[in-house]
């Protein structure tokens, strides 16, 4: 993903933190034709630092037929964004030189993807997902609750895979280049905002108000 420099998110525990946090990606290969399937990703994290995520694709979808015995993917993983008025800006107001932007956080990982078949490991791998999203909860869910024969016919239908990841970047873009005046006007204007996500972000240009203000 191309960041300016103060954009650039490059510490692995924020980036991983994030992808845990936002769960699905947008899983793409070039390989016999681009293709991109929508999926929730669990990290796997070894000794010696290595990193892989692992999910499944649905058997019905063909995406899965063209990784062979393996191919570069990247797992793209989509954070709050929101749409940034110019009008919000100091900068604007003082000499009219302001257009619109957009404010996002985005991850991206990138590496060789390969299939995931035999029983046993793709058991594991929905153990990983379930365990991703389950714990935690009052009444966590897991594989053991469903019938043996149900769940046998379900992974029928499903492949696994493991992207084994080589390259791990982020992008926050909160327009950390701008004057203090105009990030002020960010966190402002996206705090008065309907939706979620730009209150999200609204917290976050101001996190990073306070902390170049302690630099």
């Amino acid at each position: 993903m191309y960041a300016i420099e103060q954009s650039r998110e490059t510490r692995r525990e924020v980036l991983l933190a994030a992808i845990r946090e936002i769960g699905l990606c947008t899983l793409v290969t070039g390989a016999g034709g681009l293709a991109a399937t929508l999926v929730p990703l669990a990290i796997r994290e070894r000794a010696g630092g290595t990193l892989s995520l692992v999910g499944h694709f649905a058997r019905a979808n063909p995406h899965w037929r063209g990784v062979g015995a393996g191919i570069e993917a990247l797992a793209l993983f989509q954070g709050p964004h929101a749409y940034v008025s110019p009008g919000w800006y100091a900068t604007k107001r003082e000499t009219g030189k302001a257009v619109p932007t957009w404010a996002y956080v985005a991850v991206e990982a990138r590496g060789t993807l390969r299939l995931i078949e035999e029983p046993e490991r793709l058991r594991q791998v929905l153990a990983e997902l379930t365990h991703d999203r389950e714990s935690g909860r009052p009444a966590a869910w897991s594989l053991d609750e469903a019938p043996a024969d149900y769940l046998a016919a379900l992974m029928r239908g499903i492949v696994g895979f493991e992207l084994e990841v080589s390259t791990l970047s982020g992008v926050w873009k909160l327009n950390q280049a701008k004057p203090a005046a105009d990030r002020q006007g960010t966190a402002d204007g996206l705090s008065r905002e309907p939706g979620a996500n730009a209150r999200i972000l609204s917290g976050m240009v101001r996190d990073g108000l306070a902390a170049a203000e302690e630099e």
